[in-house]
């Protein structure tokens, strides 16, 4: 894109933005950039070349591609939008595209051996491992086995096993759902946490469905949608919070009340609703007292900790970096997973970003990488991130910093 195409384009993007009534703040946050990317882009300064980058900016506008660029379907660098990108999920990706037991359909009923189900149980387990490790080209590769041997599972076990069967399901869609989001494929997350709702439903475990309504929430805040994210993230809390208020309520449906509660702090980050966000991340805080614990019931990884680290998060989404950087002081990440311990990181280094602290954000992300490379690799955010310090840099960029953004994809 030339100096003057740029301009051009800027223009056009500041003009869509001030018809809807948008700040750049409000409008970097919708699509999950920063303030001064956008400005750079209306400025003509920071290209926008591909084609993924664009669908993003112009879902962000409300307006189609073709008015935001008309010639943009023919001239814009392919992007993982279009699926050109190569992604460690792509396997997963087809498993969900249609039904993984359609033989199961046409043969008689042959009841599944009892011994199967711990076989399976344990495969499930090791399904979450390979979740919390960010490990998505294995966890790919295992799902491809586990997920059909599942699904017939549900419809050849006998009645007294067919609950431990779905549940079993239920989980391992839970676990493709987190790594969908992780992957930012929000489209393949609301498919897979859509499926965990049913099986938990067929389970009978009513805190599996709430559970994949979690999911669900996340997977909408992906795809930019959060009017159906806050829909579906209060419609649940308004159930369960009343349920939950006994003093003997368990600790799982604490956690699940506790991860919704998250939740829609997330959404009200990501839409600039400063002060409802603090409020829901205050809920999520008394409700982890109440625990006392850290806890990973469900997989959601729900405790004081685990509450902090998305304070952290929630106040780098609004921008408060100076307030991210104090709650993470002396904050130990230890006892977190290694999915965590490298979010935290992340957060930390969009934090130093947002300040311009350069060395300090690179530190971070080089940290986080060392942890989980594929969410380094995978996630929007550090892309985003290191994006930013690749235009803050410039020519002066250091080799580190180069070679963290060519591992990440991140170069355009």
């Amino acid at each position: 894109m030339s100096s003057e195409r740029r301009r051009a384009f800027g223009r056009r993007v500041a003009e869509l933005r001030g018809q809807r009534g948008l700040t750049q703040i409000e409008l970097a946050a919708r699509i999950g950039r920063t303030a001064s990317w956008m400005s750079q882009v209306e400025r003509g300064i920071q290209p926008v070349n591909r084609l993924d980058v664009l669908r993003l900016l112009a879902d962000g506008l409300g307006v189609s591609l073709q008015i935001l660029q008309p010639e943009a379907t023919g001239s814009a660098e392919p992007g993982p939008a279009d699926g050109s990108t190569p992604s460690d999920l792509d396997q997963a990706r087809l498993l969900i595209s249609g039904h993984a037991a359609l033989d199961v359909l046409l043969i008689p009923r042959e009841d599944t051996r009892p011994e199967l189900l711990s076989e399976l149980r344990e495969e499930v387990d090791e399904i979450w491992e390979l979740t919390h490790a960010g490990r998505f080209a294995e966890l790919s590769a295992s799902l491809g086995l586990l997920v059909p041997r599942l699904e017939r599972a549900t419809r050849t076990t006998s009645a007294a096993d067919q609950q431990t069967a779905h549940s079993l399901l239920a989980r391992t869609y839970q676990a493709l759902a987190a790594a969908f989001v992780r992957q930012d494929e929000g489209d393949a997350a609301w498919v897979a946490a859509d499926r965990a709702i049913r099986q938990s439903e067929l389970a009978g475990d009513p805190l599996g469905v709430f559970v994949g309504v979690f999911r669900l929430v996340h997977a909408f805040v992906r795809l930019q949608h959060l009017d159906q994210a806050e829909h579906a993230a209060a419609t649940a809390l308004n159930a369960l919070a009343p349920h939950a208020e006994p003093d003997t309520t368990p600790p799982e449906e604490l956690s699940v009340l506790g991860s919704l509660h998250l939740a829609l702090a997330l959404v009200h980050a990501r839409a600039g609703e400063r002060t409802s966000a603090r409020s829901q991340v205050d809920k999520a805080r008394a409700v982890a007292a109440r625990i006392g614990a850290e806890r990973n019931d469900f997989n959601l990884e729900f405790g004081p900790a685990n509450v902090e680290v998305q304070a952290i998060s929630t106040a780098v989404d609004l921008g408060d970096a100076g307030e991210a950087l104090d709650l993470a002081k002396n904050f130990n990440s230890e006892p977190l997973s290694a999915e965590r311990r490298s979010r935290l990181l992340l957060d930390v280094g969009r934090a130093h970003a947002q300040r311009h602290q350069g060395g300090d954000a690179l530190e971070c992300l080089l940290r986080a990488e060392e942890i989980s490379p594929d969410l380094i690799r995978g996630h929007v955010a550090a892309r985003n991130v290191i994006r930013e310090l690749m235009l803050l840099e410039g020519r002066g960029a250091s080799p580190e910093l180069r070679g963290l953004a060519e591992r990440a994809d991140a170069m355009a």
